[in-house]
């Protein structure tokens, strides 16, 4: 909130009475006469911006107070700029006439200027002739002289094409193709300013022309770009700096203006192949005396390229550029931030040539040697995985059509950056972003992608906040039929790989000698020979190996302390999430086969989890609402696993300790477990069921539960007693012994409290289910329908039936209650 004094201003604003205001106009505008602005004056235009800013409606300024106001925006001090141009924003829209630039005046643009003006634009037609006016700006000026607006123009007309492309014409693109080639290609080669010659009689003769140089200091031999230094810079310098900043949007978004020229630029297309394939014969031959230099045939492309179109040739100019980069970066830099310059260029670079080579497919074969001749070079140094992202976006865009083996790339991208560089936010970002752009890409052409998760979730585990929204787009792509199972384990064993990511640093920072690391039993475990294949396995990178590990519980106890590692709790908190998106996917690909495993591993994992109480009891949440989604959709699942959902729900201490998922378990044999269902159920099957379930009821209801453990919720003695008259509504030898036991516990129940239920609501609840479901037994047939009704009974559709009564009674019913 403000300050007093600052609301006490505020309202002294708001509350300013229209003869003071004006008052205040006619002193500012005497303010601003002279040629000097005081402080006062100063003083006075933020006060006025305060008085404009702070009312939700709109003032108009005096003509005078806003002309001289506009005319601040041609000072050279920015203060001046900015605060003239924050009160002209509170007058908008402006009549026209305040801020108005004609050809002769646009040498004083600026960039504050300039946002006044495309935010004065109040059509398409008017933006569309502001960027007329900027282009012929740009044809007519000459780099003699004081060229400062310049600077701002490519800035602007960037502003605009992204915004608003369609404002341009195609006359608009040609003329800035055309001075895009010039400040790229033909920037001058000495430095700005001149250099002194030396010696005692020095003066402006004696000045010489000193030549640009190369980071490593050398004299430069070719064109100049950004990777040139020198002590000063010329305006056509600069320009060359502003265009290679935009010369990949403009490549990107300047095929959104209009062209009716195709059949003449198919033929321009064709004479550009021709021309490219004249010189890079000349190319060729000239490479061997200049021992395989970029620049001889750089050299011999540029003659033939002044007979291409616009377009064109600035893709070909633009392919020069990028590979003088390239062969500029192998220089090495004295200065550690020109390193990094190199690092952002040879980024930029390699993008532009993606560019380039999906407009003019031609290009391909002349710029991958010098692809993958910079990939040979930056592949083992890790510092540049940032540069070799793009070159893996253009082995992915190209690599298919030039006929190029990409297995190294993808053994680096999808291998060893994920596995040692797990820890880098940006590299995650950038990896992840990347995966995410190219997810049709990479399950098409790269088979290594859905194999590489086991290296991919390690960006997970180690800063699950940032990168889970990642993952919620990835993860569907990465379930197949071949890796579900490693997948759900490698899930479940998240917080698990988050703690062996942190041992695995420590181990590294803290050497054995240390004695600050022995404190950690953890640490000394990951250290341990004897467990080191338990931590090898979570760290493996790819999957294959095998879908989990036997010593499950081992590793969890060696892990304990790690629970409450603020790292390893974050990262159990998106696994059900995750778990959710895996199940939504899996039953897409997955057969009968394959679900059955997955029941299993559901039923065998409930108890193999990483002790952390509140990942457990979401984990054994999600993976009850997932069972029953499973069984409803392939019902005959129950069958194929009724061994082992009869071994898990004849286990009285699952009752206690996985209540969540024993119930839905028990619910599922019940409701499933049927002829109905599955032509394969037997009476014997069902009477087996029914004995497991029997005996699991009668241990809890008559006695306590076991030391250290609450008493069985009420929903899973419901559950029980429902399935079990379930069971025996399907097979009638059984309902003597359901009505035995339920008569029974309405007699025990009589003489007070019991042992297995503490609360006396929740007791008289599970009575009153019981009597329920004695009254239904007593028909049989009744009981069935009531118990496991038909599917035309559950989900009716009789108000869309025609052959029956209902839709004409509905309509009936329609017409009465609304008049007419």
């Amino acid at each position: 909130m403000y300050s007093h004094g600052s609301e006490s201003l505020i309202k002294q604003a708001r509350e300013i009475q229209e003869p003071e205001l004006h008052k205040f106009y006619n002193r500012l505008v005497k303010l601003l006469q002279g040629k000097e602005l005081s402080h006062e004056a100063v003083d006075s235009l933020q006060r006025l911006h305060l008085i404009l800013s702070v009312t939700k409606y709109t003032r108009t300024l005096p003509p005078e107070l806003q002309k001289r106001v506009a005319s601040l925006l041609l000072l050279p001090a920015e203060q001046l700029q900015v605060l003239s141009s924050a009160v002209l924003r509170e007058t908008l829209p402006l009549s026209g006439q305040e801020v108005n630039y004609n050809q002769e005046n646009l040498g004083q643009l600026n960039s504050h200027a300039a946002a006044l003006l495309l935010l004065q634009a109040g059509s398409r037609a008017d933006l569309s002739s502001f960027c007329a006016q900027l282009l012929r700006s740009l044809e007519s000026r000459q780099f003699e002289g004081s060229n400062q607006s310049l600077t701002h123009t490519l800035p602007i007309l960037n502003s605009i094409l992204t915004h608003s492309p369609e404002c341009l014409t195609e006359d608009h693109v040609t003329l800035l193709s055309k001075k895009l080639v010039d400040w790229l290609r033909y920037a001058s080669i000495t430095q700005g300013g001149g250099a002194s010659s030396g010696g005692f009689f020095t003066g402006p003769r004696s000045r010489q022309p000193v030549p640009i140089a190369e980071l490593d200091g050398t004299v430069s031999g070719d064109f100049f770009t950004v990777l040139c230094v020198g002590q000063g810079f010329t305006d056509d310098q600069w320009m060359n700096v502003y265009s290679f900043s935009m010369l990949r949007h403009w490549l990107l978004t300047y095929h959104s203006v209009s062209n009716g020229n195709s059949t003449a630029d198919t033929a321009n297309r064709l004479q550009l192949s021709l021309s490219l394939s004249h010189s890079h014969s000349f190319s060729n031959d000239d490479r061997s005396e200049v021992d395989g230099s970029v620049v001889s045939m750089l050299s011999a492309t540029s003659s033939s390229s002044r007979l291409l179109p616009p377009k064109e040739r600035l893709r070909e100019k633009a392919f020069q550029y990028c590979q003088r980069l390239i062969e500029q970066s192998d220089r090495k830099a004295h200065k550690r931030t020109d390193t990094e310059l190199q690092k952002a260029c040879l980024v930029e670079a390699v993008c532009i040539l993606d560019c380039v080579c999906v407009e003019d497919a031609s290009l391909v074969y002349r710029t991958f040697p010098c692809i993958k001749a910079l990939f040979g070079r930056l592949s083992s140094d890790l510092s540049f995985a940032r540069v070799l992202l793009p070159i893996a976006q253009f082995y992915l865009n190209h690599g298919e059509m030039a006929a190029v083996d990409c297995e190294s790339v993808w053994k680096l991208v999808l291998g060893r950056f994920p596995a040692e560089l797990f820890n880098d936010h940006f590299l995650a970002h950038e990896l992840l972003r990347f995966l995410r752009l190219n997810l049709q890409s990479l399950q098409l052409r790269v088979p290594q992608y859905t194999h590489s998760f086991p290296n991919l979730l390690k960006f997970l585990a180690w800063n699950s906040p940032a990168v889970v929204d990642d993952f919620v787009d990835l993860l569907p792509s990465l379930v197949t039929a071949g890796t579900a199972v490693e997948l759900l384990h490698s899930l479940l064993d998240l917080p698990c790989l988050s703690a062996t990511l942190v041992l695995q640093l420590r181990s590294i920072s803290l050497p054995i000698s240390d004695t600050s690391g022995h404190g950690l039993q953890s640490l000394d475990a990951f250290r341990n020979p004897s467990f080191r294949g338990l931590f090898l396995f979570l760290l493996r990178g790819e999957s294959g190996s095998g879908d989990t590990i036997d010593r499950l519980n081992t590793l969890h106890e060696l892990l304990t302390e790690a629970a409450d590692w603020p790292r390893v709790v974050q990262c159990a908190q998106t696994v059900p999430v995750l778990l959710h998106i895996y199940f939504n996917s899996v039953v897409t690909v997955a057969d009968e086969k394959l679900l059955s495993h997955l029941i299993l591993v559901m039923l065998e994992r409930s108890s193999l989890l990483l002790r952390i109480p509140k990942y457990i009891k979401e984990i054994h949440r999600v993976f009850s609402f997932h069972l029953l989604r499973l069984c409803k959709l392939r019902p005959s699942l129950v069958v194929d696993q009724s061994h082992e959902l009869l071994e898990f729900a004849g286990a009285t201490a699952n009752v206690y300790s996985k209540e969540e998922i024993y119930m839905h378990v028990v619910w599922v044999l019940g409701e499933y477990l049927s002829v109905s269902c599955d032509s394969r159920c037997s009476v014997g099957l069902i009477t087996s069921c029914f004995e497991a379930l029997e005996a699991v009821l009668f241990e809890v209801t008559s006695s306590a539960p076991p030391p250290g453990a609450l008493c069985p919720a009420p929903r899973v003695v419901t559950t029980l007693m429902s399935a079990l008259a379930k069971l025996a509504s399907r097979s009638h030898d059984l309902i003597p012994r359901v009505s035995l036991f339920l008569s029974k516990l309405r007699t025990v129940t009589r003489s007070g409290s019991v042992a297995w239920c503490s609360d006396e609501e929740d007791l008289v609840t599970i009575v009153t289910r019981g009597e329920e479901l004695w009254s239904l037994l007593k028909a049989p047939g009744v009981a069935q329908s009531v118990l496991s009704p038909p599917a035309h009974v559950t989900a009716p559709q009789w108000h869309r039936d025609t052959n029956v009564a209902m839709p004409l009674l509905l309509r009936a019913l329609t017409n009465l209650t609304h008049s007419q």
